[in-house]
């Protein structure tokens, strides 16, 4: 018998956990007995953990932590869906132990988040933010020869550290649309096949810290990347440079970082991702020369769209199947 054509009784219940498109909620009541967040709360740990009880699935977009308490809680989970690339809100360890499968959604979204780096790294360059709120506040009387004169892009050094694949998505843009010199470093070189198609040059981390006129972080959270760029690593890059960070916040220091954009040890920077977000350090929000976006680098309708899509068709695949899609993990022993 198929799970879809089962009575509501045998149907597996599962939690959205924050506001998602109606259509893919749609699906999901298809399959499940699903229980969901309308209203968009941000639940604390209890209340989700309260929310979860009975359930065998939870979609999640990323900021929901699962760990040891919340599985021991919710003994019936077995499938923790984000609708995020990232899953540094999953305590895989934890998640082996207890049997609980986690799936993200590569893939889906790595076009659409390599456009926002360029936006990022061209709108921080060019001041084009800075130069708009001065036009809005009527401070714009004339034409002078330096007015807001920024960085230039095209053929200049483009660091990326962390060649994933949306690090290898920007240096394709920045290599063959700006005829940018491409450098990267990673925990492992890529293939020299990659390499070529990238345009792309490996270097240690230090050599690409000194030499990128322009830097973009696109590396996963990890407690060993926890402020992998600092107060230590800023001091190396040129004080003409900008800092593009769309990876994850808790990357960098945003402390530090705030401190140099505003001595002018760096030109600028453009930041979508922060420490502690939706909160923002307060220093970044004085210094004019940042551009601040609320995480929304893979932000199309269409992108948003296909990646609830994938932790749906996880959270089917699994429930129904017994095969996730795109799992994070493979605990050895799954619950039943």
């Amino acid at each position: 018998m198929k799970m879809e054509h089962r009575s509501a009784a045998q149907r597996p219940a599962i939690l959205v956990a924050r506001r998602i498109f109606p259509s893919t909620l749609q699906r999901l009541r298809q399959h499940f007995e699903v229980e969901a967040n309308d209203a968009d709360e941000e639940w604390s740990p209890p209340q989700l953990i309260e929310r979860l009880q009975g359930k065998a699935g939870v979609l999640l977009t990323g900021t929901q932590r699962v760990d040891a308490a919340l599985l021991a809680a919710c003994p019936q989970l077995r499938i923790a869906a984000n609708m995020t690339v990232g899953y540094n809100n999953f305590d895989l360890a934890a998640m082996d132990a207890a049997g609980v499968v986690g799936t993200n959604t590569p893939d889906v979204l790595t076009e659409t988040t390599a456009d926002f780096g360029m936006a990022l790294l061209l709108a921080a360059a060019r001041r084009v933010t800075e130069s708009e709120r001065f036009l809005r506040a009527g401070q714009w009387t004339r034409w002078t020869v330096d007015l807001f004169a920024g960085a230039e892009v095209h053929a200049t050094t483009l660091g990326i550290l962390g060649m994933g694949r949306i690090g290898q998505a920007i240096a394709r843009r920045a290599a063959h649309g700006f005829g940018m010199r491409v450098l990267y470093h990673n925990r492992r070189r890529l293939d020299p096949a990659i390499e070529a198609d990238c345009r792309a040059t490996w270097v240690d981390k230090g050599t690409l810290l000194r030499e990128a006129d322009h830097l973009m972080l696109v590396l996963p959270y990890t407690p060993a990347n926890h402020h992998i760029i600092g107060a230590a690593e800023l001091a190396q890059m040129k004080p003409s440079a900008v800092l593009v960070n769309l990876a994850r916040g808790g990357i960098v220091d945003d402390a530090a970082l705030a401190q140099a954009l505003r001595e002018g040890r760096l030109a600028a920077a453009g930041l979508d991702v922060f420490e502690g977000e939706p909160n923002v350090h307060p220093g970044l929000l004085e210094v004019p020369n940042v551009v601040l976006t609320p995480h929304i680098a893979s932000a199309t309708l269409r992108t948003r769209q296909a990646m609830a899509d994938l932790a749906a068709d996880n959270l089917i695949g699994y429930l129904l199947h017994g095969r996730a899609l795109t799992p994070v993990n493979h605990p050895p022993q799954p619950r039943a």
